[in-house]
């Protein structure tokens, strides 16, 4: 009876997460007291996710990677990526595959990409390359590099975590991972990656522009504004080219009509219709000459729950990011008055490769949409500050401590060095550097509570004590026997490489995390039924779902790079598929030799 109520409860959960008909919180809240009230767990199991050294570990790590984004650590990378890439696309592709996984094997991930992604948004336009041809390979090699250490990823820790127990539990020296145990095949991975992205890859992603990479560069005296062609307008019927030709003083930077947008140097042989929106750039008084000699009118913005004319001003358009964890999910552009709390406007919302600016504010946002905005640098500056969204254009740098650099690398490399030099739990060395973060002043309070991401933290509660349950009940031993039987005698290699495949797939539409927990009891199971070593298999959990690069949902940094890069989920299996593939068969490969199954 209890297997039967634990597979109920699974097969719910699975679909509420893949659906997200609940929000992935919401989901996770409830597992605990459905596992109590159904009589599968108590109390102290079914909460079990609050006290897992795993789910402090992973929050410690989030305020340390904090600690280390507020006193600007990376900053040095910029200068690297600029002086390197020489203005050459392949060459920065490559400083990023040898700069981006180092720091990514040390750092959560989300924040590497996030801290990376406006600096190579600014080189893009440098160089003259779409970002889509960047998006894709920064948020892949900040994926290979998380796989070559411990903490690179949570994925990792909480395997580690659950190994760590079942060796409790069996009477065996509880050992775990060490920091670098997974750093042979890791590299191995991301050499095999990253030349695939660089010579084979980087040729499949779409040529695409975000928003705001149709903007120049410069931007300090000029202006920025919409203007709608109205019925009285002498825009009407004339050519693109014959209004804003070289000796133009405006530059048209895009036409908008409905929601097609046609870049402005695509647009030259193009006839202005009444309805068609144009964002132009030019100084203040060049505009309001143009707006009288043409009897066009400026257009609307969204101001809360109000269209109102655009204000010109000095060009402060910014992008920014929904984030997985936003608190910006699920809301529309009006509920969330942005305008009265950062005093800023909407101009359009990106979802994918397509824009939108039709009845924005009644839009729920999803994760990885782009709102282009339009603000002072105040406003962009407060919006930053609340984190609820990642800006990549419209502010150039924000950084509250940056004398404390130096402090916060050294704390992370005490962490590190500690954890690989001596036996001390790696959930305590965690909890130190994220308590020494803010003593040291490289975090406040506030945003050390700021930067923990409560979806994970949540998805950890809920999904820990699923798989106590799955133990427990007897229902991993159950799916094990059917598998065993389908594979029937089957060589241990070809299990292990069918359980990565597995792992892989399933990684793919749920959170990695989720997956972890779900297949690493049936894993222990599995292992055990077959008389071999269950490292093997814990190892192939911790890769194949960590190496997520299929679909924008399968992994976080994924879905952050879908909209600057202007990415569709077509995209992502073009370059994806292969990458998967070339990571299952080398894992098959080499895993039985690094961790030997008997």
């Amino acid at each position: 009876m209890e297997m039967l109520a634990l597979t109920v409860i699974l097969v719910l959960v699975i679909a509420l997460y893949i659906t997200k008909r609940l929000s992935i919180e919401v989901t996770s809240l409830l597992i605990p007291p459905a596992l109590f009230l159904t009589g599968i767990l108590d109390v102290p199991s079914a909460l079990s996710g609050f006290s897992s050294s795993a789910t402090v570990t992973i929050g410690a790590l989030f305020i340390v990677s904090a600690g280390l984004t507020r006193t600007g650590t990376l900053e040095f990378l910029t200068e690297i990526f600029k002086r390197y890439s020489r203005g050459d696309s392949l060459r920065l592709l490559v400083i990023m595959a040898l700069t981006v996984p180092v720091i990514s094997a040390f750092m959560n991930n989300i924040p590497v990409v996030a801290m990376l992604l406006p600096v190579i948004l600014a080189l893009a336009r440098d160089i003259d390359i779409r970002p889509s041809k960047l998006m894709i390979p920064l948020s892949y090699f900040a994926i290979l590099g998380g796989t070559c250490t411990l903490i690179g990823t949570g994925t990792n820790i909480l395997v580690h975590d659950i190994y760590s127990k079942w060796q409790a539990d069996e009477g065996l020296p509880v050992t775990g991972f060490g920091m670098f145990e997974f750093s042979p095949l890791g590299l191995v991975l991301l050499a095999a990656g990253a030349a695939f992205i660089i010579l084979v890859g980087r040729r499949t992603l779409p040529n695409r522009a975000s928003l705001s990479g149709i903007l120049p560069r410069e931007r300090t005296a000029k202006f920025v504004t919409e203007i709608l062609i109205e019925g009285d307008s002498l825009l009407l019927e004339k050519r693109v080219d014959e209004v804003f030709g070289v000796r133009s003083p405006i530059r048209l930077l895009e036409i908008i009509r409905t929601e097609e947008v046609t870049l402005g140097a695509a647009a030259q042989g193009m006839h202005m219709h009444k309805d068609d929106a144009l964002i132009i750039e030019g100084t203040s008084k060049d505009i309001t000459e143009f707006l009288s000699e043409a009897h066009a009118s400026l257009a609307s913005v969204v101001e809360d729950d109000r269209r109102v004319p655009m204000r010109t001003m000095e060009l402060m358009l910014g992008e920014a990011v929904v984030l997985p964890d936003s608190p910006f999910v699920g809301r529309t552009v009006g509920d969330l008055a942005l305008n009265k709390h950062f005093g800023i406007k909407v101009l359009a919302i990106q979802r994918g490769a397509r824009h939108h600016r039709m009845k924005i504010r009644h839009a729920p946002l999803k994760p990885g949409d782009v709102l282009l905005l339009q603000a002072s640098a105040n406003g962009f500056s407060a919006l930053h500050e609340s984190e609820s969204v990642l800006l990549v254009e419209g502010l150039e740098s924000i950084i509250k401590h940056k004398r404390r650099a130096t402090v916060a690398i050294a704390i992370l490399l005490s962490v590190v060095g500690l954890a690989t030099l001596t036996s001390l739990p790696i959930v305590v060395l965690a909890v130190a550097g994220a308590a020494l973060m803010i003593a040291t002043r490289c975090l406040r309070i506030d945003e050390a509570i700021r930067s923990l991401d409560f979806q994970v933290l949540c998805l950890l509660v809920g999904t820990i004590p699923l798989g106590v349950a799955m133990s427990e009940t007897g229902l991993a031993h159950a799916v094990v026997d059917l598998i065993l039987g389908l594979l029937g005698n089957s060589h241990p290699v070809i299990i292990l490489s069918a359980f990565y495949l597995l792992t892989s797939i399933t990684t793919e539409f749920l959170s990695n995390k989720a997956t972890a927990v779900l297949l690493a009891p049936l894993a222990l199971q599995l292992a055990t039924q077959m008389g071999v070593d269950p490292k093997p298999f814990m190892m192939a959990i911790c890769f194949a779902a960590s190496a997520s690069f299929i679909t924008p949902i399968g992994y976080p940094t994924n879905l952050i790079v879908m909209g600057p890069g202007g990415y569709q989920f077509s995209d992502y299996m073009k370059i994806g598929v292969p990458m998967n593939i070339l990571s299952w068969l080398l894992a098959t490969f080499l895993i039985p030799i690094l961790w030997p199954l008997t």
